[in-house]
């Protein structure tokens, strides 16, 4: 990113000029029968620690493992994991940096030993004047988050056959690791939303109306 940094930054100014600066995105759980995703809108240029937590948030998940951003070979994260080669620091890097358009996509990665990975795509650029209500939102999703810890994609899917035969030889032992109230098919948009709501930019607070409030 080193040299292009000035060029890239040029571009985005420009680019956030422009009306369309609403992301719809699909993120979409990779390897998992049936289909687990969910629709999000997103500021196009948020930075990717805070996309981080949105996706955490939409996909229910417990932000308790590391995490990374790839782009074919190129990965950005979190600096300073013990991990070699090290990420490009994402901390200044945003959405729209390196998913630019409808069309265009990045994985994001959670738990690096379960390996769960997310295509983002992004599938609509909005006008900002045309979305109501606060940013980000998310507009509608299918099915449960798995369980943290419960072995990736080829471990949830033994975990689901497990769970749904009652003869199964691991159902108990699934059953009560899981817990009773787990619902592998259940999503709450709403409940999604409140947890949202605190990735929503602040209001800056209204100034006092009146006199002066410099004491004399």
């Amino acid at each position: 990113m080193g040299a292009n940094s000035s060029g890239s930054s040029n571009r985005l100014r420009m680019r956030f000029s422009q009306p369309d600066d609403v992301f719809q995105v699909k993120v979409s759980l990779v390897g998992v029968e049936p289909p687990i995703w969910r629709m999000v809108l997103v500021p196009q240029n948020v930075r990717l620690p805070r996309l981080h937590h949105i996706v955490q948030a939409v996909m229910g998940w417990t932000d308790s493992h590391l995490h990374q951003f790839l782009v074919g070979e190129i990965r950005f994260g979190e600096p300073g994991n013990e991990f070699e080669p090290s990420p490009i620091d994402y901390r200044a890097i945003h959405l729209n940096q390196i998913a630019p358009r409808p069309g265009a996509t990045c994985i994001y990665e959670y738990d690096f030993g379960d390996s769960w990975e997310h295509l983002i795509e992004v599938q609509d650029a909005l006008p900002i004047e045309s979305v109501k209500g606060i940013l980000p939102r998310c507009l509608d999703g299918e099915r449960a988050c798995p369980p943290e810890d419960v072995g990736g994609p080829h471990g949830y899917a033994n975990f689901l056959l497990a769970l749904e035969d009652p003869s199964h030889p691991e159902h108990e032992e699934w059953r009560q690791w899981a817990a009773d109230n787990f619902d592998p098919v259940a999503f709450d948009v709403g409940r999604v939303n409140s947890l949202l709501a605190r990735y929503a930019p602040r209001r800056p607070r209204p100034q006092a109306r009146g006199g002066s409030s410099r004491r004399s």
